[in-house]
């Protein structure tokens, strides 16, 4: 094998997480594939996004895939150049809301089972690290006991989180049967980078920062326990990245989350103050407005799910995180400067303004 072979397999690079992970891989001398649509006209943007970042863009590797392809896409040549890759990120997935459960199925359910499979073809492998969701994985009952969540499908729930639900279990199924060692994170909601508050993303969390800074939130939903969760994306890109060198984690499931983090309402009239807007005091249950149609309530129904009173056992991920050396910054500091960053763009960050606000001098 080369030097200059990849060592990891990143799916998903291009979305928010592979983002942040890809640099730092590099950066920590890893020869990285990237496997994406349409690789090799992507590839120069992408490499001065890693080297905006402080990666290494030369230790890049494109590779045309397609998570809704059979077999990836993947041709026998592109396989064999996988054969010392060590560690595979699958943090790929279909992200929207309504999709429908077909498409949701076959790129978030079946492209999943497609990188396990895959994974079990590498003579080297060591670790397959597949990114959840926190509300798919373990959380806490009244008790403080952890308890599994319960069980989503496509007719009770969104068809995103229902497929990214499914995903987890055949995932974890399929390791299991093909004998590959594999790592889960459960990321929350996730924000901008710690230092620039720089994203690529407003879809979720920051839509609804996006409506308060409007004027476009008349009332709180749920109760003054309701939790979104958030973590900063650069910490969970060195989560990930140093997860895979700690033989213990092999197996293990880890909810990624910064314990700060403020409740929903909380949330929501911190961003008022920080918009110089009046925050909404009536409360109404989200079951109240569930069925209100969607030109009224200013969202996606389905984004009503993720607001809950569930609690989540972080204490595994925080020692883990410890143990790597990785410190989650100051939660209001992040908040801060990804409001911030998002109110630069008008709400609608886009990559290039992500890169410029993330270059790194030298």
């Amino acid at each position: 094998m080369k030097d200059s072979s990849p060592d990891s397999l990143v799916i998903g690079a291009t979305g928010l997480l592979g983002r942040w992970l890809v640099p730092e891989l590099t950066r920590r001398g890893r020869h990285v594939a990237v496997l994406a649509r349409n690789a090799q006209g992507r590839s120069q943007p992408y490499r001065d996004w890693v080297a905006a970042l402080g990666g290494a863009p030369e230790r890049l590797v494109f590779l045309e895939g397609d998570l809704d392809a059979p077999g990836l896409g993947l041709t026998p040549a592109d396989t064999q150049a996988l054969q010392g890759v060590r560690d595979v990120f699958q943090l790929g997935a279909r992200f929207a809301w309504h999709l429908s459960p077909e498409e949701a199925q076959r790129t978030n359910v079946e492209g999943t089972r497609a990188v396990v499979e895959l994974a079990s073809k590498l003579p080297a492998l060591r670790r397959l690290v597949l990114v959840g969701g926190y509300r798919i994985g373990p959380r806490l009952d009244a008790s403080g006991r952890i308890v599994p969540a319960p069980p989503l499908s496509f007719e009770d729930s969104g068809a995103y989180e229902a497929s990214k639900a499914l995903s987890h279990q055949v995932a974890v199924e399929t390791a299991g049967s093909l004998g590959v060692p594999i790592t889960t994170v459960h990321p929350s909601s996730v924000i901008g980078d710690s230092r620039t508050g720089a994203t690529v993303q407003s879809l979720g969390l920051g839509d609804t920062v996006a409506h308060v800074h409007a004027g476009k939130m008349p009332v709180l939903l749920g109760s003054k326990d309701t939790f979104v969760p958030v973590v900063a994306v650069d910490t969970v890109a060195r989560f990930m990245a140093g997860v895979v060198e700690i033989p213990e984690a092999a197996g293990q499931e880890y909810t990624l989350m910064d314990p700060g983090s403020p409740t929903f309402h909380e949330l929501i009239r911190w961003t008022a103050r920080r918009s110089g807007r009046r925050a909404p005091r009536l409360s109404l249950p989200v079951s109240w407005v569930r069925w209100l149609p969607e030109r009224l309530l200013g969202a996606a129904t389905e984004s009503l799910d993720f607001l809950d009173t569930a609690r989540y056992p972080v204490e595994p991920a925080l020692a883990m995180a410890r143990r790597m050396g990785v410190e989650l910054p100051p939660v209001e500091t992040v908040l801060e400067r990804w409001f911030d960053f998002l109110r630069g763009t008008g709400f609608a960050p886009d990559v290039e303004r992500a890169r410029l606000a993330s270059v790194r001098p030298g």
